[in-house]
């Protein structure tokens, strides 16, 4: 018999510390924890998109090489240790001891299978590609042993492939993401064991006793996908949920101040962003004032990108739609993080030089723009759409539309390029700014795995010049300085336009910690009962 939340945390108050330490045994309390989550993932398959709703439950099931603490420091997991044994050779050293949920062992072999699955999964709308560009050859010398090979210098290999998740090879060989969807092969070496996913309603997860790190609290959890963020509250305030993520600037307040709840906040290292279709010659959402398709993409014109930027007033955005749960931005990394340059501030909004820098380009009175959005990614993306849109219409623009759809739907036609300006974010969740530029600002290269996430095809050889110099620089002082010389040139260039880092709030019932993160995962291995 399984208890709730509630009464296993009565029992736990009235049971004193001696009389459990007087006990035969160590006492065994069977729990249930319910998080009301506001995204749920596209598919279990954990390679298939590097997406923080998919990843966010992949982590509870599958383990990293190494992982990322609250603050994106990185530590050993999987791996315990790693080297270059010269600059184009890396060596691993693997966990000892470490076991899947089957019972069968962790090798080297399934390091090799993860890394090389990683780079071909069909359909991908965010590929884990990217994470092992520039790897030539992944061999097992040993049976705890991994050897990497790269084309070239890259000096944050290991930051790179800290993204894929390690699955088994004896039981994910063969398998696509349907069978995964299915249920097949969802078979880690994580804090939690796969029970059941109903699509559009929840997954159940359950202990794994055998884990190699710190045992998780929960007996079994059960994720509980709620999109709506009156929903979540709602619940959580019913006591239907014991935690939920996401939740809304609006609420912040409210629930921090409800004696039998509890607040946790974190400033996100996710820059929320405009991308701008700047590489096609006609983008499908570019229109004149009559409505008419342009011949001429202005989006193309580094004045109109920047008369966009400064048509919005980003302190406006934090302080009235976020309620002053967000940092206004103007590069890809919040300050804390190796790249933020201190000279580039959030641009204050300037509609007279905005209208100014239209003229020069030769839209004096403006153009047609229809502006997309997902609906349920983050707090408030439906609505801040809107309130672009409204921005960018005072600034001189004609606004078509705006348009806000389900992420999983919305996610996918971006990547298709359907959009001509689109709402996006990218969570930074290394150390430095290297794997966002790479990812969102870089050059377009699929067999290079640069540009991965670049949906808006942005192109800029001096940056991309910059920046592979940062990638291939040992030296910590002029990798970072290499990677603020790309930051600004990309953000002179306006490759995107930089909105805010948001903050991010966790809710839960008192008695129960959450740690809060600044990659915004919500995981149920880091929630705790409180000691």
């Amino acid at each position: 018999m399984m208890m709730s939340f509630r009464t296993l945390r009565r029992l736990t108050l009235l049971i004193g510390t001696a009389a459990l330490a007087a006990t035969a045994g160590p006492p065994v309390l069977a729990s249930d924890l319910i998080i009301g989550r506001a995204a749920e993932q596209s598919s279990i398959d954990p390679l298939f998109s590097r997406t923080g709703n998919n990843e966010s439950t992949s982590e509870d099931i599958f383990d990293r090489l190494v992982e990322n603490d609250a603050n994106n420091q990185l530590h050993p997991a999987l791996a315990i240790s790693w080297k270059a044994v010269n600059p184009i050779t890396w060596e691993i050293k693997l966990r000892e001891g470490v076991k899947f949920h089957d019972g069968g062992d962790f090798s080297a072999e399934d390091v090799v299978f993860s890394l090389e699955r990683s780079r071909n999964v069909p359909n991908s709308p965010a590929s884990f590609a990217g994470a092992t560009a520039g790897i030539v050859e992944i061999t097992a010398p040993g049976k705890l042993t991994v050897q990497i090979r790269t084309a070239r210098p890259l000096p944050q290999l290991i930051e790179q492939i800290s993204f894929v998740f390690i699955l088994s090879k004896k039981a994910a060989t063969g398998l696509s993401t349907a069978d995964f969807n299915a249920g097949k092969g969802v078979i880690g070496t994580g804090p939690y064991k796969f029970v059941e996913w109903k699509p559009g309603q929840s997954i159940t997860l359950k202990k794994n006793a055998g884990y190699w790190g710190k045992k998780a609290d929960f007996e079994n959890v059960t994720l509980k996908f709620i999109p709506k963020d009156a929903g979540r509250v709602a619940a959580l305030l019913a006591g239907d949920v014991d935690l939920i993520d996401q939740v809304p600037p609006t609420n912040a307040a409210q629930l921090k101040a409800d004696p039998k709840l509890q607040l946790f906040s974190i400033g996100s290292t996710r820059l929320i962003y405009l991308a701008l279709d700047s590489d096609r010659d006609q983008s499908p959402f570019v229109t004149d004032l009559a409505g008419k398709a342009l011949a001429k993409n202005p989006l193309k014109d580094t004045r109109v990108r920047r008369a966009l930027s400064l048509m919005i007033n980003r302190k406006v955005i934090v302080d009235r739609l976020l309620e002053g749960s967000g940092e206004p931005a103007g590069q890809m990394v919040p300050q804390g993080l190796g790249g933020y340059d201190a000279s580039l501030v959030a641009p204050a909004q300037d509609l007279v030089a905005a209208k100014k820098l239209l003229a020069e380009a030769g839209y004096p009175q403006g153009f047609g723009l229809t502006l997309h959005s997902s609906s349920d990614r983050f707090a408030k993306d439906g609505d801040l759409a809107q309130v672009l849109g409204q921005m960018l219409s005072r600034g001189g623009l004609k606004i078509n539309a705006v348009v806000a759809l389900p992420y999983n739907v919305y996610a996918t036609a971006s990547t298709r390029r359907d959009y001509s300006a689109f709402i996006f974010s990218f969570g930074t969740t290394t150390p430095n700014a290297a794997i966002g530029l790479s990812n969102v600002l870089a050059t377009f290269d699929k067999d290079a795995g640069m540009g991965t996430f670049n949906r808006a095809r942005y192109s800029n050889p001096q940056f991309d010049v910059a920046l592979k110099r940062s990638l291939a620089e040992f030296d910590d002082a002029k990798r970072i300085a290499a990677l603020q010389e790309a930051t600004r040139l990309a953000f002179a260039d306006v490759g995107i336009v930089p909105l805010y880092w948001p903050v991010i709030h966790w809710a839960a019932k008192k008695g129960l910690v959450y740690e809060p993160r600044r990659d915004e995962a919500t995981l149920a291995h880091k929630a705790r009962l409180a000691q």
